[in-house]
């Protein structure tokens, strides 16, 4: 059996998605225990010339779900304002990907390959095609944002492992 685009994207995606919800939910239950406040958490930056947590999170939501739409547009632009948003508020954006991811089928998403895909953001644009964009810019930011999720809330005490950050692993049965 051969790699296919679906296994790339839409199979990465759920898998660390699946780790980012446990993660951010470990983490609600840590608050439910201690003096850990979400909501301070939600500004929170690693360095103060990072961006905070509230981005990480959106960044993995938009690199998951909005590289999926884009690679189907062949339109990839940054993500929406969103406005203040909660600590649940993020967790729904981990919950809107998963389920939008979970609902695309195999044979659609693999025929999406091969195709142009351009990423606008203002007045630049960069032309891909869809495996290029998928797994040279999109891939990566994802995991980043999602790494730098985990880590945020690692830093605030939520006992979290390596294998809180991996997801369920695709295993033969």
């Amino acid at each position: 059996m051969s790699l296919s685009f679906y296994d790339c994207s839409v199979a990465s995606f759920l898998q660390t998605l699946g780790g980012v919800k446990n993660a951010m939910e470990r983490g609600a239950a840590t608050a439910a225990d201690s003096a850990l406040d979400l909501e301070a958490l939600v500004n929170f930056r690693l360095h103060e010339d990072m961006l905070p947590f509230s981005f990480q999170v959106v960044s993995v939501w938009h690199h998951s779900l909005g590289a999926m739409k884009g690679l189907s547009a062949g339109l990839f632009e940054p993500p929406p304002k969103l406005g203040e948003l909660s600590y649940s508020d993020l967790l729904g954006l981990v919950d809107e990907a998963i389920a939008y991811c979970a609902e695309l089928e195999e044979t659609t998403v693999n025929e999406l390959g091969g195709r142009p895909m351009l990423f606008k953001m203002g007045k630049i644009e960069l032309p891909f095609t869809t495996e290029s964009f998928l797994l040279s810019f999109s891939l990566p930011n994802f995991y980043f944002h999602a790494t730098t999720t985990y880590s945020m809330l690692r830093h605030h005490g939520v006992p979290l492992g390596k294998m809180d950050y991996l997801g369920s692993l695709r295993m033969t049965s």
